[in-house]
């Protein structure tokens, strides 16, 4: 199986089980568990932005989404995603490390580093930076409400 067929399969699992009816917020999910599935739909999130899967990344954020990029850009959900869509962009890598979530009640927050390499407009970039997502369980689902990056190197 190539590394294209292995990522649509590792993604769609990831969605099926982001749609599974999913277990009250209470002592039957374990932080440890949370934990996990917020850093399972962070790399899907990943994975829809290689594939340029607008439909998965409705999913994922808000109706409310805020977005803000690193040169100050401002965008919500539908900016955001329509920017995911330009055909001028084109990702190579997309990857996360050093994650960490902090979870509250029915809330969470996701740090990390990111790596981001492509072309764009013609040009290659290869992007190090660091992000933060807030993520909301609601609607028995979590959605990320906003997410704000910045680069540490281009």
């Amino acid at each position: 199986m190539n590394s294209v067929m292995k990522r649509v399969l590792v993604f769609s699992l990831l969605l099926m089980m982001m749609n599974l009816p999913s277990l009250p917020q209470d002592r039957t999910n374990s932080a440890e568990e949370k934990r996990k599935l917020l850093t399972l739909l962070e790399n899907a999130w990943n994975q829809a932005q290689f594939a340029r899967d607008g439909k998965a990344l409705d999913g994922l954020v808000a109706d409310t989404y805020v977005y803000t990029d690193s040169d100050g850009t401002v965008m919500n959900k539908a900016e955001f995603i329509a920017d995911t869509q330009d055909r001028s962009y084109r990702l190579t890598t997309v990857t996360n490390n050093d994650v960490k979530v902090y979870l509250y009640d029915n809330a969470a927050v996701v740090i990390g580093a990111y790596h981001a390499k492509g072309i764009y407009k013609g040009n290659p970039f290869d992007h190090r930076g660091r992000f933060t997502d807030t993520w909301v369980f609601q609607n028995n689902q979590w959605q990320c409400v906003a997410t704000h990056t910045n680069l540490i190197q281009k």
